[in-house]
């Protein structure tokens, strides 16, 4: 029991360390190195429920320490109670738990050689569940583990098979550094450290592919990061105050696409003054452009989180169509209603969803294809506008989650969709991150977060597909199956419920 408590204590705090492999500190080394612990573990482990108590330890460490913004959401904006917060946020983090530990199990039920568990069944079980954990109850895809990779030479595996092959790449990774752990420099130790360089140089030198060709000539950009504060967002006697800011921000840089944030004006469509309509509309048809914003919108009884369009083109709308439960959408009404109207003061927290499909807007010369907030953390939703859309472009209000991390891991997902899709980005935020994010996934510009402001650019629309935007997941899922498939195949039925180490 001793060594059980010893063995789920270490679980944990690997789980935990991996939050440094992500932004805001981006050392992505580090969950490599926290996986192949976890691998480590597994193998040590004298049964399928020990492996999978051990992978739930994990994934309490790294939901705990990686999601616990979704605290200050929830107490200091949402106005729940403090000890139902806390116990709602580490509810959460268990409920996700659950996956890495299913991973657990899943691994330990291989009965097959320990050199193949690691190298094969190990990472491609992790990155299956990754996958899964992106569809389940709507997909809560964060801090994957592909994202940490953004600027790693593992990110040039996302053109081809997305986040979740930079998941595997990863976790392939960590099994090496077991295996030559192990082995140290044994044949199979030498063979191993061979697997870890070329997985890594392999990226390396798909980062160097360029898989799209730009598409007319660049543009001038504005990004306005208005940096209102959420408790005054939804404030009627702020409300003049935050349209004002707007207007003065877009009125002082010229720029022929210039984007607002995700509910820059907290108002209905309909009921935006039309003196502030016209003299966005006129700004931008005097730079031969267009303006995005962000605001809600009413049809037929329902309301919609949405983006519209002023200026040289038609005015063209944008609806949210993968909603954030709880903060935007009700899951299970008549069991869980009550928490919304309760417990959790959210404005305007029952919203409806947009077409799954819609087209790109055509402005400033370009299709750019919108998503707001939550909605780039979903690849294969963002590639549906491809290959039509030569930019993407997301707005959305981190302000919800204060001065936590979440707004710099929310900028590197950003990053992976860049380079998923070969398309440049264009983050218009409330408090930051705001930037702008280059084809092959690198930041060229941001501005510090929590300060009023607008990041003047240049953009460039970009024409083609990558090998991610024609297969989708498709193709790593099609990988990790086989691999899985090939390891059964393998199996050894005297093997199983044997320690590990032993195999």
């Amino acid at each position: 029991m001793g060594i059980f408590n010893k063995n789920c204590g270490l679980a944990l705090l690997a789980g935990a360390m991996c939050v440094f492999g992500f932004a805001p500190f981006g050392i992505y080394v580090i969950p490599v190195l926290a996986l192949a612990v976890l691998f480590s573990l597994w193998l040590r482990a004298d049964s399928a429920r020990t492996s999978a108590q051990l992978g739930f330890a994990f994934g309490v460490g790294l939901f705990c320490a990686g999601i616990g913004w979704i605290y200050i959401a929830m107490y200091e904006y949402g106005d729940m109670p403090l000890l139902l917060a806390l116990l709602a946020t580490l509810l959460f983090a268990a409920f996700w738990a659950l996956l890495p530990a299913l991973a657990g199990y899943a691994q330990a039920r291989f009965p097959v050689a320990a050199w193949l568990r690691i190298a094969l069944v190990m990472p491609a079980v992790w990155a299956l569940l990754e996958w899964f954990r992106g569809l389940l109850v709507t997909g809560f895809p964060w801090l994957t583990l592909g994202y940490a990779h953004s600027d790693s030479p593992l990110a040039g595996y996302a053109p081809v098979l997305g986040v979740y092959g930079v998941s595997f790449a990863a976790a392939a990774s960590a099994g090496s550094l077991l295996l030559f752990w192990r082995s140290r420099w044994s044949k199979q130790g030498k063979l191993a450290l061979i697997l870890l360089f070329s997985i890594w140089g392999l990226g390396a030198l798909l980062r160097t592919i360029t898989w799209t060709q730009p598409h007319g000539e660049s543009f001038s950009v504005a990004l306005v990061q208005g940096n209102i504060p959420q408790n005054l967002k939804f404030n009627e006697d702020a409300l003049v105050g935050t349209l004002e800011t707007y207007r003065r921000l877009v009125e002082q840089n010229p720029a022929r696409l210039t984007v607002l944030p995700e509910t820059a004006l907290p108002l209905l469509r309909h009921e935006v003054p039309q003196s502030l309509i016209d003299k966005l509309r006129d700004h931008a048809r005097q730079n031969d452009g267009d303006v995005l914003i962000g605001v809600f919108v009413r049809n037929n009884g329902s309301y919609y989180n949405s983006v519209f369009t002023l200026g040289a083109a038609d005015e063209q709308l944008y609806r949210k169509q993968h909603l954030v439960p709880f903060g935007e959408f009700i899951p299970l009404r008549p069991l869980f209603g009550w928490l919304i109207n309760s417990v959790l003061d959210i404005p305007m927290g029952d919203l409806a969803r947009g077409d799954a499909v819609q087209p790109p807007l055509a402005v400033a010369g370009q299709q750019v294809a919108v998503n707001i907030c939550y909605e780039d953390v979903f690849g294969e939703e963002i590639i549906r506008s491809l290959p039509q859309a030569t930019l993407l472009v997301n707005v959305t209000n981190d302000a919800w989650y204060g001065n936590s991390p979440v707004a710099a891991q929310h900028n590197q997902i950003a990053q992976l969709r860049s380079l998923e899709t070969g398309r440049m980005m264009l983050r218009a935020t409330n408090t930051g991150v705001t930037s702008i994010i280059g084809a092959n996934g690198k930041v060229q510009q941001q501005l510090p977060q929590h300060e009023e402001a607008v990041l003047l650019g240049q953009a460039q629309g970009y024409d083609g597909i990558t090998p991610y935007v024609r297969w989708g997941n498709a193709a790593i899922l099609l990988l990790l199956v086989a691999m899985l498939a090939y390891a059964w195949l393998r199996r050894n039925p005297s093997l199983l419920g044997k320690e590990g180490k032993g195999r």
